[in-house]
């Protein structure tokens, strides 16, 4: 499905005819919101990557190429519901309003979480996750139990909810997720799979991993499946929108292949020459979700002089990232055992209190040294 073409004219595919409301329905302010919400992330992006190769974090996972499918996904979501991302997600967690810099403490390795997902100031939004599959377990969980809480199905779109997952076309071949579907799909629990199918699960391409669409994995639980353009900022929003009420309403699980291009490496560690072509890269360049959208609005009428704002914006927010990054301090030892456990723990307290004894010996030990000398 498709609201956009490559160079941002309006031109629906058939498969789009019936989103096509939802998407009328937009005032100027929301899109021109998509596409702020785009170039911002871009921004934060490289700085991020300069982070890194800088020495501020040890690790990066870059989202260059996917902005469109992630900002369309999030902005779809109501205030409500949950959102589980996965580790590349950046631009979903903060419209929801999580702190950019809380990602790059995770990162930097000054937290284990990053930010606390039950904080209303950070809109249900879920905290990364490493051990990819995971999420989708979890993220049904959830599902399930808004459920069995009589939380969605009532009617109401202003009290029902709905989760959404993002993961990859690498981790949709792990077992964790289709486990999750499994069980999604015999408890009609209210969630959205989201697949951004960006083309490469590090080296190994999508076509090694499937020999059909990703989207059809989902016929095989009874989940009704779809597949976009990733790319289509439109088209990400309009799907999702449909599928989120969807699930809300009580109509059960619902499945997402965004079709988008991973156009930076894996992460920092990875050099993307290694396994792919030139003419690939070149080739989807040219699909560029950003540069798509920018001109559609430009053919709406949007002035050149917002597009500078946002560029400018874009530079600051940026900046400011960075400013806040190199003023983050070494995290205490004590945080090592915070968040194990919802409730205190025998075994961690025992652990914490054998790391104070231990650190107290070299202070009994600076002692002694200076009492000899």
């Amino acid at each position: 499905m498709r609201v956009l073409s490559a160079d941002g004219t309006f031109a629906p595919t058939p498969a789009a005819e019936r989103y096509l409301p939802l998407i009328e329905g937009l005032a100027d302010a929301e899109l021109e919101q998509f596409y702020r919400d785009m170039v911002t992330i871009r921004a934060f992006d490289r700085e991020a990557t300069n982070l890194q190769r800088q020495g501020q974090m040890a690790l990066w996972p870059p989202s260059l190429g996917q902005e469109a499918a992630q900002v369309g996904s999030a902005r779809a979501a109501r205030t409500q519901d949950h959102l589980f991302p996965s580790y590349r997600e950046h631009v979903v967690c903060t419209i929801r309003g999580v702190d950019p810099v809380d990602i790059i403490r995770l990162m930097r390795g000054n937290t284990h979480g990053g930010w606390n997902p039950f904080d209303p100031a950070n809109g249900n939004t879920h905290l990364y996750t490493l051990v990819l599959g995971a999420q989708a377990l979890h993220a049904t969980g959830l599902a399930m139990g808004i459920a069995f809480d009589g939380r969605s199905g009532s009617g109401d779109p202003e009290r029902d909810e709905a989760v959404i997952v993002y993961y990859g076309d690498g981790a949709s071949s792990q077992g964790d997720v289709h486990e999750a579907m499994v069980f999604a799909a015999s408890y009609n629990a209210p969630e959205v799979f989201f697949l951004q199918n960006n083309q490469w699960a590090i080296s190994v391409p999508v076509a090694t991993q499937a020999k059909v669409p990703l989207y059809r994995r989902a016929d095989g639980y009874g989940i009704p499946g779809a597949q976009i353009d990733g790319n289509d900022v439109l088209a990400s929003f309009a799907a999702t929108r449909a599928a989120l009420d969807s699930a809300r309403a009580g109509e059960g699980p619902q499945f997402i292949e965004a079709v988008t291009y991973r156009m930076g490496a894996h992460t920092t560690s990875d050099d993307p020459t290694k396994y792919r072509r030139r003419d690939e890269e070149h080739e989807w360049a040219g699909r560029d979700p950003i540069a798509r959208f920018g001109s559609y609005l430009r053919g709406r009428g949007a002035s050149e002089r917002f597009f500078d704002e946002v560029d400018e914006a874009a530079r600051e927010y940026a900046n400011d990232t960075r400013v806040r990054t190199l003023a983050l301090q070494p995290p205490e030892a004590e945080t090592m055992f915070a968040h194990v456990y919802s409730e205190p723990h025998p075994r961690v307290q025992e652990q914490r209190e054998w790391r104070r004894q231990y650190e107290a010996t070299f202070d009994v030990a600076a002692a002694e040294t200076g009492a000899s000398e």
